[in-house]
């Protein structure tokens, strides 16, 4: 049986390991830690089979585990995401947008591949990825528009002026752009661009809309294959209104199939 350390015990984070403690992930989760250990003390203590509390987040990879699942922050993988794959521990990544900066992009990519170790990243809370995938080759254009509540937004670069009322779009720019605005608010931007056309091509609009309910992406993809439009609407997360319910979801599903066997996707 698999067994995994957690980076993060935020509200991404407590629902994998609760997947893990359930059975529903087949895999023990060995390890937690958290910047805030008060956080990963209640996680702990809420689960039939507790983890131990690492000392720092850079000791998790040290111990005898398989794989690091991060759902912590970009930092978080900038500042520990090389250690784990030299550490020869995979490496599952929530905060895809870290992956955006080239020179972190190519020194993991190439830590991979110098010691045999996978990083996998979940499709989030969009949908469609495999078929991006399939015509990545001729597409010519890719735009994402999230639209979210703006008490969701609120605390981002990006969202210094929301609207009073209504719905207005507050960004519109490439994806590396986004990521660096919004940073814990569209990781699916940065998701996309991996499997598309990259961090400088994927065009992003963000929305402000006192009226959503629900967070909700739209993809348009066109190309010599044709076009395609892919909607999602995504209850946010009760926990963390800033991250949507089928982030965590796409997460518990993709890590049951790594620890089952299943194969890797590597960033880009």
């Amino acid at each position: 049986m698999r067994r995994v350390a957690l980076l993060g015990c935020g509200a991404i984070g407590s629902r994998i390991a609760r997947a893990i403690d359930s059975g529903e992930v087949p895999a023990r989760l060995t390890h937690a830690y958290d910047a805030n250990p008060a956080a990963a003390e209640r996680l702990a203590s809420s689960l039939s089979a507790p983890p131990a509390i690492a000392e720092n987040a850079h000791m998790l990879s040290s111990h005898p585990v398989d794989i690091v699942v991060e759902a912590a922050s970009q930092e978080a993988v900038r500042d520990c995401a090389l250690s784990v794959i030299q550490n020869r521990r995979d490496l599952l990544v929530m905060s895809a947008g870290a992956l955006m900066d080239g020179a972190v992009l190519e020194v993991l990519s190439d830590a991979c591949a110098e010691f045999g170790r996978s990083i996998y990243l979940p499709s989030g809370a969009i949908a469609g990825l495999d078929a991006l995938r399939a015509a990545r080759g001729e597409l010519e254009s890719v735009t994402l528009t999230t639209t979210k509540h703006p008490d969701s937004l609120r605390g981002a670069p990006g969202a210094a002026s929301l609207p009073p009322s209504g719905a207005a779009e507050i960004f519109s720019g490439s994806a590396l752009d986004a990521v660096a605005m919004f940073p814990q608010n569209v990781n699916v931007a940065a998701i996309l661009s991996l499997a598309t056309l990259g961090p400088r091509r994927t065009r992003v609009r963000v929305v402000a809309d006192w009226g959503a309910r629900s967070n909700s992406h739209t993809i348009e993809a066109r190309g010599a294959f044709g076009s395609m439009e892919i909607s999602v609407s995504n209850v946010p997360d009760p926990s963390n209104p800033r991250t949507s319910r089928l982030a965590a979801l796409s997460a518990i599903e993709l890590l049951s199939r790594v620890c089952a066997g299943g194969g890797a996707v590597r960033p880009g």
